[in-house]
């Protein structure tokens, strides 16, 4: 039989962790890196390691569930435009007005005033998905 003279030529395909994907993906981003090098460095086509790039700043390419919860990346801005206000002993911090931003890469959040925890936790868990 003619089939079974053919054989498999190169490497077969490898199976890695996520925490390996997210290892090589931090490797390429280190100063002076070269997403190439890396990828070969690993056996890896380039453009597989692209990919993985891709879904990591994305957020799709996390841990392995744990079943733990999960933090949101937060980044401090400075307030533009506005003045700071000391606390003082008689404000309520239940109803002190305050802002909460929040960046998605498919949307922006955007809370001014005071906000009600459960409304905010429906609208997380909708942009989440």
């Amino acid at each position: 039989m003619a089939g079974s003279l053919i054989q498999r030529v190169g490497a077969t395909r490898q199976r890695r962790s996520t925490a390996k994907k997210r290892e090589i993906v931090e490797q390429t981003m280190q100063p002076g890196a070269s997403v190439t090098r890396v990828a070969q460095q690993h056996g890896l086509q380039a453009n597989q390691v692209f990919y993985w790039r891709n879904l990591y700043r994305q957020g799709r390419l996390g841990e392995e569930s744990t079943g733990s919860i999960s933090l949101l990346p937060v980044r401090v801005a400075e307030a533009t435009g506005s003045r700071i206000v000391e606390p003082t002993a008689k404000r309520n911090p239940a109803t002190t007005a305050g802002r909460i931003y929040v960046d998605f890469p498919q949307a922006r959040l955007r809370i001014e005033g005071r906000a009600d925890a459960s409304a905010l936790r429906v609208v997380l868990d909708y942009l989440l998905r």
